[in-house]
């Protein structure tokens, strides 16, 4: 019966080790397969849907900073209170924005069971500017290059063979 199996290769599959703080490894593996043709769109979709994000997050800060500030019963003033809310608000859309290019809970699998903090999401633009982005970038030209070379040789087939017919 295993004549009947068929299997595509995997061969260019980029897997990267989650370690936690002392340098343990946490059995996580975040995959990005290289010839995905959407990966440079879901980075692209990243890098935009980020900077949308923080424009909003600046927007809402001006916003609440222009506001006369109202001091209550509560530890934090409401103005404080408002600003922490749109933080939180907006660390949450990061996370799924950073979940969509990362895949399934990405996020959660670097945090590694600590929770999300002020410096997370800069470390996570890190990981990816430093450790995944040249690989797509690599990658992008690479298949470029491999789309370009097969397609121009159908297309050139094409033109031979209409030549003939003419």
């Amino acid at each position: 019966m295993t004549d009947n199996i068929i299997k595509l290769n995997k061969d260019n599959v980029l897997r990267l080790g989650i370690q936690t703080n002392d340098g343990k490894d946490t059995g996580e593996v975040l995959e990005f397969d290289l010839e995905d043709i959407e990966i440079p769109l879901r980075y692209q979709e990243l890098m935009e849907k980020d900077k949308k994000n923080k424009e909003n997050l600046r927007n809402q800060m001006i916003i609440i900073d222009r506001r006369q500030d109202v001091k209550g019963k509560k530890l934090l003033s409401k103005n404080e209170e408002d600003k922490i809310k749109a933080l939180n608000e907006f660390f949450n859309k990061e996370v799924e924005v950073y979940n969509m290019f990362l895949g399934e809970n990405g996020v959660q699998k670097l945090l590694n069971g600590r929770k999300l903090g002020w410096t997370t999401l800069q470390e996570i633009d890190e990981i990816i500017e430093k450790q995944i982005a040249p690989y797509i970038d690599i990658n992008m030209k690479t298949i470029t290059d491999k789309v370009k070379e097969k397609y121009s040789q159908a297309v050139n087939k094409s033109k031979d063979e209409i030549e003939v017919v003419e």
